[in-house]
């Protein structure tokens, strides 16, 4: 891919690199996808820095190093169907449609759901379907699933999230409070899971029956 953004987009795979990313197929997955096109144009002039950005609603594209840190991680394979919660601006979804077989991608707002599946049209991604909905009930109509993404923090592992791993399957996922986490690493083995921390992160809140209750409902 060549465009105006090309020398940019190569400087930010550097830094990924300098911060860990030694993953080649993660890597060329980055340089196939512009992230310029999927952040506001409010924005865009700092599509390739290597931090999170605002894209509406209260909420934020992750820092791109961070993203490629859970692709590594998952070690997610061309024939894997992955399940990720928190579509956002899409572009996580763009990434992971490079190496997988089948993206579910869950987004509970309706416009930025919206946004995402104009952009990955554009793009002719055509291995992605967007479930507007919660998140923490996960997509069982698809399931199982070989790897799971959540990008926002709960409270805990939501159980509907664990049913849908795949035996042998791997889910990121970020657990604490409301203001910071621990990404938790989750494998599947059968009926049993195991759980490694992984590294300190910040989200937006997971909002949904198995995660945080959403603050502006009610009274």
């Amino acid at each position: 891919m060549s465009d105006r953004f090309t020398a940019q987009r190569r400087a930010l795979i550097n830094r990924m690199q300098e911060r860990g990313i030694r993953d080649l197929n993660v890597l060329r997955a980055f340089d196939l996808v512009p992230r310029h096109l999927f952040v506001p144009q409010a924005v865009g002039h700092r599509a390739y820095e290597d931090s999170p950005l605002p894209i509406g609603f209260g909420q934020t594209a992750s820092q791109p190093s961070l993203q490629a840190l859970y692709m590594q991680l998952l070690q997610i394979g061309r024939n894997d169907r992955v399940l990720e919660i928190g579509t956002g601006s899409g572009f996580q979804t763009a990434v992971l449609a490079q190496l997988a077989d089948r993206v579910y991608s869950v987004e509970r707002i309706r416009e930025l759901s919206t946004r995402a599946r104009e952009v990955l049209d554009g793009m002719r991604i055509s291995n992605v379907a967007i479930l507007v909905g919660d998140g923490t009930i996960g997509w069982s109509r698809y399931a199982p699933y070989d790897a799971i993404l959540v990008a926002a923090g709960g409270p805990e592992v939501p159980q509907p999230l664990l049913d849908q791993l795949a035996d042998g399957g791997r889910m990121l996922v970020p657990v604490g409070t409301r203001e910071s986490q621990r990404l938790v690493l989750v494998h599947r083995r059968g009926d049993s899971f195991h759980y490694d921390d992984v590294a300190e992160c910040t989200f937006v809140p997971l909002l949904g029956r198995f995660g945080w209750a959403d603050e502006r409902v009610g009274g």
